[in-house]
C-alpha cells in the first residue's frame, strides 16, 4: 500500500470519528434540554395534583383589621 492511499484513509477515518463525536454532542445536549424541560413539568404537576387533593386550600382568606 503507497503512503498516499493510506494518507486518504487515515484522514477518513479521523473524519467519522470527529463526526460521531459532533452527533453524540447533539444528543446529548437534546436529552439536557429534554431532561431540565421534565423537571419543570414535574413541579408544574405537583402543583396541579396538590390543589386537587386540598382544593380548600388557599381558596379563601381571612382579614380581620
Amino acid at each position: 500500500m503507497d503512503i498516499a492511499a493510506l494518507s486518504i484513509l487515515m484522514n477518513q477515518s479521523q473524519v467519522r470519528q470527529e463526526a460521531s463525536i459532533s452527533v453524540l454532542k447533539m444528543a446529548l445536549d437534546t436529552s439536557q434540554v429534554q431532561s431540565a424541560d421534565l423537571a419543570k413539568m414535574m413541579q408544574a404537576n405537583t402543583k396541579t395534583m396538590e390543589q386537587s387533593v386540598n382544593p380548600h386550600v388557599g381558596a379563601r382568606i381571612d382579614v380581620t383589621l
